[in-house]
């Protein structure tokens, strides 16, 4: 995919994709950051951005099953990237798991985070409070609370893959439930004609709006509702619910 980025940039002046994450928080501490090291060298000439993962997230996802490990206390921090490039960003655990588990299961410890981002500060001189952009991986399920305590102590993005598509199913269960008497033959049900409710333009759109509001409180809760929009070198944080109001 490099390969493909430098051939692109040296046509067109820009890279092919802005971004790339690269998930080796299941190899060696030392293997992980050093193969960082190494693509993010080809990688910052062409102005792409990238995301790493430092140490493991339980739970599961995409078939990587990490259940049975212990979430871990502590991250280490590296400042192997900072002397490349500023963009970069790290997806670091603090209790967090993929998923979405029974209250009480998972205990987030968000402050972690602001320890991490006062030990680099230091490492890397001071000039910062938060030199770190952090990533919150596992985020279904967190409370209010814990959102707030990890966008404070610099988390920019949350995935919130699990809540999102469980809100889309919502939307098109409920219709399904609301209008069953519509949906039980195609014609001369008890409710009559039921087209204008199996067509899947109506129950899809149900699932749309419905994604569509997570989504909105996704970014309420991460602090993103305004109509701001603010550049950080090739970092854009844009306001999500302006596009949704259109949808």
């Amino acid at each position: 995919v490099l390969a493909a980025d430098e051939a692109y940039f040296k046509k067109h002046q820009e890279p092919l994709f802005s971004s790339h994450m690269l998930d080796l928080s299941e190899e060696p501490k030392e293997e992980n950051i050093a193969t960082c090291v190494r693509y993010l060298k080809r990688m910052a000439p062409l102005g792409i951005w990238l995301e790493m993962e430092i140490s493991i997230t339980g739970g599961e996802e995409d078939g990587v099953d990490n259940t049975g490990v212990d979430n871990p206390r502590t991250s280490t921090m590296s400042t192997a990237l900072s002397a490349i490039s500023p963009n970069f960003s790290i997806a670091t655990a603090f209790g967090n798991v993929h998923g979405i588990y029974k209250p009480g299961n998972v205990k987030l410890q968000p402050e972690l985070l602001g320890k991490y981002q006062a030990y680099s500060s230091r490492k890397l001189g001071g000039k910062s409070q938060k030199p770190l952009y952090l990533m919150f991986h596992g985020g279904p399920g967190s409370t209010k609370e814990e959102i707030r305590t990890a966008v404070d102590n610099g988390v920019v993005k949350m995935n919130v893959d699990t809540d999102t598509q469980f809100a889309y199913l919502v939307g098109i269960r409920d219709f399904v439930f609301k209008k069953k008497d519509y949906l039980l033959t195609q014609v001369g049900n008890q409710k009559g004609a039921g087209k204008k409710f199996y067509d899947p333009h109506v129950w899809v759109h149900e699932g749309e709006k419905m994604l569509s509001a997570r989504v909105k409180e996704a970014c309420s809760d991460l602090g993103n509702v305004s109509e701001c929009h603010i550049e950080f070198d090739h970092l854009l944080v844009i306001d999500l619910t302006m596009v949704l109001d259109h949808l």
